[in-house]
């Protein structure tokens, strides 16, 4: 039995299953203690055992109900033979954009990752893959680096379509391989992040978001019927209404903007939602926190939904707040009968 699995089932417990993007990371004294090794953040997702370990960290520390593989989205663009390297302070620099052919065997690592986790996890914990959608990725291969609007990036797409359309074209292949072999190295659901789908504007939103997100994910549904995806397309507000209806996804994930109440009657109760709680809550803690998790849990009592952030947890969170915000969730109380859902 799975808390997590199960909630996409339209089954609930007395409280609902919990989990954080990004929850394994530089808030942890013990990945600090992995990263002390000397490997470069890429490096270290590229291996195995060590990814592994990392990955299990917040499962061991918290028992979460679901861990994440210790990976990144700017992977695929360093399979598709982009350099790729993540300096401190500055985030992920990308090199120029080289001619485009993935190397299956630089990914390989990943896999092996999986199954190394898959041998440790308690048999009730599941285990999340994932990738980037085809937007964020192809903003951050033209633009080079993280950007707050992408200018140089969106003005190419602007500019030169036919070169984006050919680009998005390319990871929407790399990326249905990328999750494929996820699932076939033992991944239970997966997650689609589309982190900068609300810089993309409302003209060509179905070109450059849905479009790609809905071939991606309809060739997964064709090998694995079942499995659950979930899609976070930062920031698109009432585009969540056309994401969770014709995206093919099993759950959506809302950012900290998006209004719960707004979220619940507007967006199908086939949709299992997750997420919505502010990161900055958990560096904050006490009552601001303990409030926030009993007014999501509030508007959230009449569907079965997932405990999360409305995006990663960051550095500065104090493990003890961490700690805290699993004690609370944990003593919610919510239905155990609902209507059912499908995936």
């Amino acid at each position: 039995m799975s808390k997590f699995l199960d909630v996409f089932k339209g089954k609930r417990d007395e409280s609902p299953p919990l989990w954080f993007m990004r929850q394994a990371g530089r808030y942890l004294p013990e990945y600090q203690e992995v990263r002390k090794i000397g490997k470069t953040f890429l490096d270290l997702c590229y291996a195995p055992d060590l990814a592994a370990k990392v990955t299990l960290q917040p499962i061991e520390r918290f028992g979460l109900d679901a861990a994440i593989i210790f990976s990144d989205i700017l992977v695929i663009p360093h399979a598709l033979g982009q350099n790729v390297s993540f300096e401190e302070g500055k985030g992920p620099i990308l090199g120029d954009l080289p001619d485009l052919h993935i190397n299956v065997e630089t990914l390989s690592p990943v896999y092996q990752t999986i199954r190394r986790v898959k041998e440790k996890l308690p048999a009730d914990t599941p285990l999340i893959g994932f990738a980037g959608a085809p937007w964020t990725l192809a903003l951050y291969m033209l633009e080079g680096q993280g950007s707050r609007d992408f200018a140089k990036a969106k003005t190419l797409a602007f500019s030169e379509t036919q070169m984006f359309d050919d680009l998005q074209n390319v990871l929407v292949e790399a990326i249905t391989a990328h999750l494929t072999a996820q699932v076939e190295a033992g991944a239970d659901a997966l997650q689609i992040f589309d982190t900068w789908a609300g810089l993309c504007p409302a003209t060509h939103f179905e070109r450059w978001v849905m479009g790609p997100t809905r071939t991606i994910v309809t060739s997964l549904r064709q090998v694995y019927p079942d499995i659950p995806i979930i899609g976070f397309p930062k920031g698109i507000g009432p585009q969540l209404i056309e994401y969770g209806e014709t995206s093919g996804i099993s759950g959506l994930s809302l950012d900290s903007s998006t209004p719960l109440t707004w979220a619940n009657q507007y967006l199908s109760n086939h949709l299992i939602l997750q997420g919505n709680l502010d990161p900055l809550l958990l560096v904050v803690g006490g009552d601001p926190l303990k409030q926030a998790i009993h007014a999501i849990h509030e508007q959230m009592k009449d569907r079965p939904y997932i405990f999360n952030l409305g995006h990663g947890i960051v550095p500065q969170t104090p493990v003890k707040h961490v700690e805290d915000c699993v004690k609370w969730v944990r003593a919610l109380k919510q239905p155990k009968q609902l209507s059912s859902c499908s995936i």
